[in-house]
């Protein structure tokens, strides 16, 4: 840099003493002399552009090269530069100027990554899975939530192509239809390798042209379709079975208006049938009802302490006339090795509740127990839970239906449980009344030896 600066200045000065030795040449001075004269003004010209050009090494020259230093390693990320100086000058100005700079320049950096923090925090924390893309569809960011849906591993996916984590061909077209145009894009996806999860994609182009990348918001819609399915086969079941009597009251009506009524015999035949299939009407939907009230949680419950032995006695008593009639034996009586003398066992609940669902359990051992058939209903507690236990040798549940059997309408039997007059809600809302007393119910059984369920219901008192 100096040299551009002097050897031009001593270029002219050494014209300078050309001219000026062309000049001397002229005159009658002699030529050793004036060779003298040149070679003295030449080495003082000389020690001067050396002197000068140290000074003004030390005064600009460190001070800019350490500016240009600082410069290059802002340019390298280092904001963390500064340049101490003294000079009160325009050079002074110039590295303080710079100082500043760089501190404001730390600032903002600090300021960029703290908000970046913060979002990364944010969407970590969403409930919807996001997966930012660059143009080249590789990952940017994933959010732990659409880790779980895509099934994901956590380590080592940013920079890898979202084509090489998920194998989804849809998913794909969608993303690249988005990084084509600024509309978002939605479809509805099922994903075999999570489980058969049903997922919603939202993708949406990142602003800039070229375009920067696209993000990708996932919604877990998995449970919202079990339920419509459940929703589709609930008012499937309700149909069918509002229909069937409902069909059996029209056929006995419309024989009897043809004249049967005339007919003593048949005549009461078909109002008997008219009545039955009332009631069956009748009960489904007050079981229907029931539900509708326990789910939309309309249900006003009134807690007080109830004897569990007294309630357990009755429910086997109503039960009993039933039972004689298809030689099944039933009895009650407390548990063994029960924590609590059975006489005065009592348990926080409601009492119309629990007394349904005594009623609910104690009524579906009976239909599915055969004759000379056995029923127990016993009672404890055990581990301050108040335990209901009612067992029967009947003919059991498949292992595979075990799972289902609370579910509204699901009949493991269909033609023996329209048999017996079951609406298939009686389960359900067993379960329902159980878990709005914050207790729990369960089943084992084993075909052909029989069926256990148990009631667990929270004991409070001290």
């Amino acid at each position: 840099m100096f040299q551009k600066v002097f050897v031009p200045f001593a270029m002219v000065f050494l014209g300078v003493l050309i001219i000026l030795g062309i000049f001397l040449t002229q005159t009658d001075l002699e030529l050793s002399y004036i060779i003298k004269i040149l070679l003295i003004i030449s080495i003082i010209g000389i020690g001067l552009i050396a002197f000068e050009s140290n000074r003004i090494s030390k005064v600009i020259a460190l001070p800019l090269e350490e500016l240009s230093m600082g410069i290059q390693r802002v340019g390298l990320g280092d904001d963390n530069q500064r340049i101490l100086s003294d000079d009160q000058g325009t050079l002074g100005n110039l590295m303080r100027s710079f100082n500043r700079m760089t501190e404001r320049l730390e600032d903002k950096v600090s300021k960029l990554e703290e908000d970046r923090q913060q979002l990364r925090t944010i969407l970590s924390g969403m409930v919807e899975g996001v997966v930012a893309l660059d143009a080249n569809q590789r990952v940017l960011f994933v959010n732990d939530r659409a880790l779980i849906l895509l099934d994901l591993q956590s380590h080592a996916l940013e920079g890898k192509r979202l084509w090489e984590l998920v194998r989804n061909r849809e998913m794909m077209d969608l993303v690249e239809e988005a990084l084509r145009q600024p509309e978002p894009k939605r479809k509805e996806l099922t994903f075999a390798t999570s489980g058969n999860r049903s997922l919603t994609l939202h993708a949406a182009r990142l602003p800039g042209n070229p375009t920067r990348g696209a993000v990708l918001v996932l919604h877990d819609t998995t449970e919202l379709r079990r339920l419509e399915r459940l929703r589709q086969e609930f008012v499937a079941n309700v149909s069918h079975e509002l229909k069937t009597p409902l069909a059996v009251i029209k056929v006995c009506a419309e024989t009897l208006l043809d004249g049967a009524v005339e007919d003593c015999e048949n005549r009461m035949r078909f109002l008997e049938q008219i009545l039955e299939q009332s009631e069956r009407l009748n009960n489904l939907i007050m079981d229907l009802l029931s539900i509708a009230r326990i789910e939309a949680e309309t249900e006003l419950f009134d807690f007080i302490w109830v004897p569990v032995k007294e309630v357990v006695e009755q429910c086997v008593n109503r039960q009993r006339d039933r039972a004689m009639q298809r030689s099944i034996s039933i009895n009650a009586f407390p548990m063994e090795g029960s924590l609590h003398p059975d006489q005065d066992l009592e348990c926080l609940v409601d009492e119309e509740a629990f007394v349904q669902i005594l009623d609910n359990l104690v009524d579906n051992a009976v239909k599915y127990t055969p004759e000379n058939g056995v029923i127990n209903v016993q009672w404890g507690l055990e581990n301050k839970y108040v335990i209901i236990q009612v067992l029967d040798n009947g003919i059991g549940i498949p292992e595979a239906d075990l799972p289902r059997i609370f579910e509204r309408f699901y009949r493991v039997d269909k033609a023996r449980s329209r048999e017996v007059g079951g609406t298939g809600l009686g389960l359900s809302i067993v379960k329902h009344l159980v878990q709005a007393m914050k207790g729990s119910i369960s089943a084992n059984s084993q075909v052909g030896k029989g069926t256990t369920f148990t009631v667990r219901l929270p004991y409070a008192k001290d």
